[in-house]
């Protein structure tokens, strides 16, 4: 998860240049996800392909993560060329968080049940101080 954490400001960075180079942070988005699927689709080919028949029996709800997909990336591609990576990497971090948070203490969509206790809220606390004084100081 920590080389997951480190792609996300790489990912930023590189198709936010990429959509300021070709003027266009919606078609930098469209390659970005074009080599996205072609390297889902090799892998896939790798592992079979069976569980793809799976999916259509799966709540529709779930197909959403897609949409959440498109929406970060559409929104760094546009916003970090103006904003600053750090800065937009910084909200997103916030965001997941908070959400992150939120997620556990609800057991939504299936996640495990996790209270925010004080204990934990704290600490949420303290990783958000954390993140507005590394980008602050």
């Amino acid at each position: 998860m920590f080389a997951a954490g480190v792609g996300i400001p790489i990912l930023a960075a590189l198709n936010a240049a990429l959509g300021t180079r070709i003027g266009s942070p919606v078609a930098a988005a469209a390659i970005l996800f074009t080599v996205a699927w072609l390297a889902t689709a090799a892998v896939l080919l790798v592992h079979g392909p069976a569980p793809l028949a799976k999916a259509w029996g799966a709540p529709k709800h779930l197909f959403l993560a897609g949409l959440f997909v498109v929406f970060y990336v559409l929104s760094v591609t546009i916003i970090a060329p103006k904003f600053g990576i750090g800065n937009a990497v910084f909200f997103v971090l916030l965001g997941q968080i908070f959400c992150a948070a939120a997620i556990d203490h609800f057991g939504l969509f299936g996640a495990a049940l996790s209270p925010l206790t004080l204990k934990r809220a704290l600490g949420v606390a303290t990783m958000c101080l954390g993140l507005y004084l590394a980008r602050k100081v």
